[in-house]
């Protein structure tokens, strides 16, 4: 772990500080350790910085809203550095800047090992842990050049995985219990649960998808962990460049297109209706009844299944389209009619036999000299 400790000049006239350095207040620049340990973090970023993606464990405490950012910035690029931080402290003073100290202290005192950083762990981040340090006494670190510098270093480590790593990929048809064995798996990266989405069309949870960019660093913290645990290898689901509207990494997804050794789990379709039916239908509903009532939810469970069919239309045609239309909406009718849902399993038999599986076996001709193995569920395991 390296610390190293800046001096940070005190006090204010006009646009510059000045004073002599009376306290040291340290830097970080551990990455890594941050990654293992999921350390807490204060992200100091505006809060349409912070929507674009941050990393596991952080919070947005801003040093400044968005409009006081815009402004800020608007005065930097008229009339330079001095008059925007001039600005800023303007903005940020008074009954604004005490309430926001507190926040950032309550958070502290509840989190004594967080850190805190803003986009290049310069001024935002340097004036917050002086003032931090001012009003409470508190020492809380910065991470070293702030967020671009951590997010880089996670995005050479996706990089390093992929180039260093064996790969093996769990594949098999649509319903056949993928996600739900990877967890048996210590070496295993549940990608699907990391994009918080189940990889079909009709794989959109009520919760909305984390940010690209947050995606790719939650994924760089799980891909370091396994590398500190040891593994030589990995084990990932097979999955298409896009899971909902999140991309694999570039260097990742090439990985596994080139170097993954496909393992295949086979299951009777019987099984794979009852798997998709939990899913889909019982978890499903439950997902968005929880997500409404917590008024999170702008669609219902309903609306979403018959906006996933129109999304697959064109690969589905017209006929075949509205017949599954059809088939669902008489399975929600008796549903609601009933409060019996076991008649979703009669489009979800369908449409596994007449569109997923067809598509499926089509591409994995195409990957044939990727497979390794094939099996039940003991084999696999087994293998």
């Amino acid at each position: 772990m390296a610390i190293f400790i800046h001096s940070v000049i005190i006090g204010y006239n006009g646009a510059k500080f000045f004073g002599e350095p009376t306290t040291k207040l340290p830097l970080y620049d551990d990455y890594r350790t941050i990654a293992l340990k999921r350390l807490p973090l204060i992200d100091l970023r505006a809060p349409i910085e912070f929507a674009k993606g941050s990393f596991p464990n952080a919070v947005n405490l801003p040093l400044m809203t968005d409009s006081e950012r815009a402004a800020v910035g608007t005065v930097y690029k008229r009339h330079g550095n001095e008059a925007a931080v001039k600005l800023g402290h303007q903005l940020v003073s008074g009954e604004v800047k005490a309430a926001r100290i507190t926040k950032w202290v309550d958070f502290l005192r509840n989190h004594p090992d967080a850190l805190i950083f803003c986009w290049r762990g310069g001024q935002r981040s340097e004036i917050v842990q002086r003032w931090i340090y001012e009003s409470a006494g508190i020492v809380v670190p910065r991470i070293e050049k702030g967020y671009k510098a951590f997010r880089n270093y996670l995005i050479d480590a996706t990089e390093n995985a992929a180039q260093s790593r064996n790969i093996y990929l769990l594949g098999g048809r649509t319903g056949s219990g993928k996600t739900l064995l990877l967890p048996r798996f210590a070496q295993s990266v549940d990608l699907e649960g990391l994009a918080n989405h189940r990889g079909s069309a009709f794989g959109r949870y009520a919760a909305p998808q984390p940010p690209q960019i947050g995606f790719e660093n939650t994924l760089a913290y799980e891909l370091i962990d396994r590398q500190a645990k040891g593994f030589d290898s990995l084990l990932l689901e097979d999955e298409s460049r896009t899971i909902g509207h999140i991309h694999i990494p570039h260097p990742l997804f090439t990985a596994m297109q080139r170097r993954g050794k496909l393992v295949l789990l086979e299951r009777p379709l019987q099984e794979r209706v009852e798997i998709a039916y939990r899913d889909y239908i019982l978890y499903g509903q439950k997902d968005y009844l929880q997500a409404l009532e917590e008024g999170v939810n702008p669609h219902g469970w309903i609306e979403t299944m018959r906006h996933n069919f129109d999304r697959i239309k064109k690969r589905l045609g017209g006929e075949r389209h509205k017949h599954f239309r059809q088939m669902l909406d008489v399975a929600w009718e008796h549903q609601q009619k009933s409060g019996d849902s076991t008649r979703h399993k009669e489009w979800i038999e369908a449409l596994l036999k007449d569109y997923y599986d067809p598509m499926y076996d089509y591409q994995l001709q195409l990957r044939k000299e990727q497979i390794v193995f094939r099996g039940d569920e003991k084999a696999v395991v087994q293998f």
